[in-house]
């Protein structure tokens, strides 16, 4: 959520800016806005309501320029989406660009206003420009103001920060990601990589309480006692064409159909594929799979359902217990740490604010944690014991795609590790599970040649006032995740239900007028299944199922659509039938017209609480 760029360099930062802010979009934004040090050493700023083109308009009309400047697209959190409440936020010299929540501004607030101060926002940022311009007012030193300031905040931030007259930029981390890039004759701060691609790959991940000044030819990074500290340069391997979603109309188009490729690639690093067996080198050293004696997954959002899937498969296979948890529920249990137990933590961005905060309370009670990311060097990645990678690549569109099928493909290999350490796999058995593995990116192209089925019969239920998703075993969270997709992206009303529930309650919903999609492969449910079908049709509910191709042709049950699947196994069942969804999802939210790529509310990256 939100996106900070900064710069300070040789040439006009306002390009730079605003090309940055671009680049972050698919964060997640209502409002956008700039702010840079002029050649007199004053600060100007710029901002709006709205999409970039209206920052766009605003600074051809009043062109700002100058050689240090922040940037920063913000999600409403307090106060809603006006210029007024848009970052950068000012006090007389000091301007601010922050991400994350103050948690005392309140207080701050009423002890700033008691001293004469003058708030123009809703927002708890602006205490942040505020206090600095306090500690200047006693007249310390920029960096040491910033210091002193910081101290009073509780809360999570990654802030960019100018001073009128300092020719420098200063960054602060906590809890919040930030990172530094490092130029030629020009150095950078943002919330990601992908705005600095296009200008260098040299990087530092700044660290919980770092605190960086950078100059044109220099950057000191030091903890908040004023102590320097060490942060290593990594080489950046994000493409700088991640703007590019040609030949497709949407990020999330085009990351549906990216995922056989990022399928096999994610495969790829977790197999010997001459052997046909599960390799795991990231964990040699680091957690002891033999000592596993039971597993509890924690994650958010759409890597919930993916530990959800999980939890089946380590239940039948390695039969070890498995507790899947939310993360915003989980530490406010002060679940007790029972003896043997591995906790996973699932994150797409390495940062999710509640994930990292479980983390380090399974961390405290002294368990081995295992992330599951697709950022390296994120905060998650670092803290944890042991770090598998998806390989998805960066995913733009705010609605997760391919970040959910690697991460399934990565919790199967996991599963298969942890099936051999505990001696619940021959050589024989491991060999033809990863064989089935193997063949999923050729079987999820066959999937998306039904792409135009799905188009047709999403134009059928672009009028709908909601969605009934069922499904049965590893396909109850896909049916969970088909109607995440739906109300994320097409703002209709959809549920998701464990077929088996359905008498218990959501029955009472089903009439002539309601959409009923049902996730059957042919396993050992699919007769259970049926039956939920024939009393949903009973009741004039429209089926739309997903089955594979011979229960298909043979099907024991009437539908309105009926979309036909290869056959296939346990592990391949989740990934394959979960891409119909994505693209009925898709589809629907094309036809009714709405930003498919920044759904309305929804930010890719929760950082906060």
């Amino acid at each position: 959520m939100c996106g900070i760029i900064g710069v300070i360099g040789e040439r006009n930062a306002t390009p730079i800016l605003v090309e940055g802010l671009k680049r972050l979009e698919y964060r997640g934004y209502d409002s956008a806005g700039i702010a840079v040090l002029n050649h007199a050493g004053e600060i100007q700023i710029s901002r709006s309501k709205g999409k970039l083109i209206h920052l766009e308009n605003r600074l051809a009309e009043t062109p700002r320029t100058g050689l240090v400047g922040i940037g920063h697209t913000r999600w409403a959190t307090h106060g809603p989406p006006t210029e007024q409440n848009a970052h950068p936020h000012l006090s007389r010299r000091v301007a601010v660009v922050h991400n994350g929540i103050i948690e005392n501004y309140q207080e701050l607030r009423r002890e700033l206003t008691a001293v004469g101060v003058t708030f123009l926002s809703d927002t708890d940022t602006e205490v942040i420009p505020h206090l600095i311009e306090r500690e200047l007012e006693r007249g310390l030193q920029p960096t040491e103001a910033v210091r002193v300031a910081i101290k009073h905040l509780q809360g999570a931030y990654a802030l960019g920060i100018l001073i009128q007259g300092a020719d420098l930029l200063i960054a602060v981390r906590r809890g919040s990601p930030l990172i530094l890039g490092l130029g030629e004759g020009e150095n950078f701060i943002a919330s990601d990589a992908t705005p600095l691609v296009p200008y260098t790959r040299r990087m530092i991940y700044l660290h919980d309480d770092d605190l960086a000044v950078l100059t044109r030819t220099a950057v000191r990074i030091t903890d908040l006692q004023g102590h320097a500290v060490d942060r290593s340069v990594k080489i950046s391997h994000v493409s700088a064409d991640l703007t590019d979603k040609w030949p497709y109309r949407h990020y999330m188009q085009k990351e549906i159909f990216e995922q056989p490729t990022v399928l096999g690639e994610t495969l790829k690093g977790l197999l010997n594929g001459a052997e046909q067996t599960i390799q795991l080198p990231e964990l040699d050293g680091q957690i002891d799979l033999n000592a596993v004696a039971a597993v509890q997954i924690i994650a958010c959002g759409t890597s919930y359902h993916s530990g959800m899937v999980a939890g089946y498969w380590i239940e039948h296979l390695a039969r070890l217990p498995v507790g899947v948890h939310i993360a915003s529920e989980f530490r406010y249990r002060e679940p007790p740490s029972m003896p043997g137990t591995i906790t996973v933590v699932i994150s797409q961005s390495g940062e999710t604010a509640d994930t990292l905060a479980a983390l380090r309370y399974c961390r405290s009670q002294g368990q081995k944690v295992l992330a599951i990311v697709n950022v390296p060097e994120s905060s998650i990645a670092r803290e944890a014991d042991g770090v598998l990678y998806t390989q998805a690549g960066p995913e733009i569109g705010v609605a997760s795609t391919k970040a959910f099928t690697t991460q399934l493909m990565v919790l199967a290999c996991l599963t298969l590790a942890l099936a051999r350490a505990k001696g619940r796999l021959t050589d024989d058995q491991e060999k033809r599970w990863v064989e089935e593995l193997m063949r999923i990116p050729a079987r999820v192209e066959q999937v998306l040649l039904h792409d135009e089925i799905l188009h047709r019969i999403a134009g059928r239920f672009t009028n709908a006032k909601g969605f009934l998703f069922m499904g049965r075993g590893t396909c109850y969270p896909i049916a969970l995740e088909g109607a995440l997709k739906l109300k994320e992206i097409s703002y209709i009303h959809a549920e998701g239900y464990a077929a088996g529930e359905m008498k218990h309650g959501p029955i009472a919903l089903i009439d002539a007028h309601l959409p009923v999609v049902a996730v059957a492969p042919r396993d050992p449910l699919f007769d259970k299944l049926v039956s939920n079908l024939e009393e949903a049709r009973a009741r004039g509910g429209r089926l739309v199922v997903i089955t594979s191709g011979r229960a298909s042709e043979e099907t024991p049950f009437q539908a309105d659509h009926v979309i036909p699947m290869p056959e296939c196994g346990m592990f391949a069942a989740p990934i394959l039938y979960v891409v119909p969804l994505q693209l009925l999802a898709y589809h629907i939210a094309v036809l009714k017209g709405t930003d498919v790529d920044q759904p309305r509310n929804l930010a890719k990256s929760v950082t906060v609480e």
